[in-house]
């Protein structure tokens, strides 16, 4: 098989089509998200707690001077804090999303015996103790 024949088969694989459709759609729902939390979460949480802007906060670990060109060093705890609920707005869509496809995709239970099948289960089993007492 030529190299470009077994990318082709790789490529057009079933899983490999729908990663990569399930990847395109996680990019837009995380864009989604981004602007859900940034600018219709975050705006009235932070003026619930005093008008603070959790995207602002910063730990400066050396302060820029815009003189000299030096730029600030600042560790950005607000910037996580947003991107952690947007890490939890997501799981919980995911969360969702799967709990009702696996509502949709019941899962059948195996019919239980018959009682046809049962006596003869029963046949089979005293056939095999017959077997083992005799001499």
């Amino acid at each position: 098989m030529s190299f470009i024949a077994e990318f082709k088969k790789f490529a057009l694989r079933g899983n490999v089509v729908d990663l990569a459709v399930g990847v395109v759609i996680g990019a837009a729902f995380g864009k989604i998200v981004t602007s859900l939390v940034d600018n219709i979460i975050m705006p009235p949480l932070g003026w619930a707690i005093g008008g603070i802007d959790f995207s602002d906060w910063k730990w400066v670990l050396r302060p820029g001077d815009a003189a000299a060109k030096i730029p600030e060093v600042a560790i950005q705890y607000g910037v996580f804090i947003n991107v952690l609920i947007q890490f939890i707005i997501i799981a919980f869509a995911i969360f969702l999303v799967v709990k009702a496809i696996n509502k949709l995709t019941r899962h059948e239970d195996k019919p239980a015996a018959t009682p046809a099948d049962v006596v003869l289960l029963q046949e089979i089993r005293d056939l095999l103790k017959q077997k083992d007492r005799a001499p």
